[in-house]
């Protein structure tokens, strides 16, 4: 093997690892993103007013169908919305990539939290894929060549 194949076998699985990170980067930021959206919709319009009735009806669900009091419901569920959005731009756009995709991470295990007191496997099921999805861009962030604000170690 010469030393120009070896060069370019390094540059090539770098420009992978590159590609597969910027991937899940991107379905992650839309999915997250779109998450957080949705909390505003109501029969096909979008508003505030949705927004406090959609995340009032889940607080009040998981209250009932659990032990957890609804003051810890609301809370959860009144700041879930925003949250989706915000981590959901940062992780699309690349605004300090480690940190967005650990605090995704974090709501997806809280969400998932809340489903496993409701006892709603299929759920915890389709939010456990996120948090692997996750867990693998973590693995890959080091590759992270496309951000905004990137991080210092890359």
């Amino acid at each position: 093997m010469s030393e120009n194949s070896a060069s370019n076998n390094c540059c090539n699985s770098r420009l992978e690892y590159t590609g597969a990170f910027l991937l899940l980067r991107l379905w992650l930021g839309l999915r997250t993103l779109f998450a957080g959206l949705e909390k505003f919709e109501s029969g096909g319009s979008y508003s505030f007013e949705n927004y406090y009735k959609n995340m009032g009806r889940m607080a009040q669900g998981i209250t009932s169908s659990s032990w957890m009091p609804l003051w810890m419901t609301k809370n959860f569920a009144h700041s879930l919305g925003y949250l989706l959005i915000v981590f959901g731009l940062c992780v699309l756009l690349g605004v300090k990539s480690r940190i967005s995709l650990f605090l995704t991470g974090l709501l997806y295990v809280g969400l998932s939290f809340g489903l496993m007191a409701v006892q709603e496997g299929e759920g915890v099921a389709w939010l456990g894929m996120h948090v692997i999805m996750i867990a693998g861009a973590l693995l890959l962030v080091r590759h992270d060549r496309f951000a905004i604000w990137g991080d210092k170690n890359n």
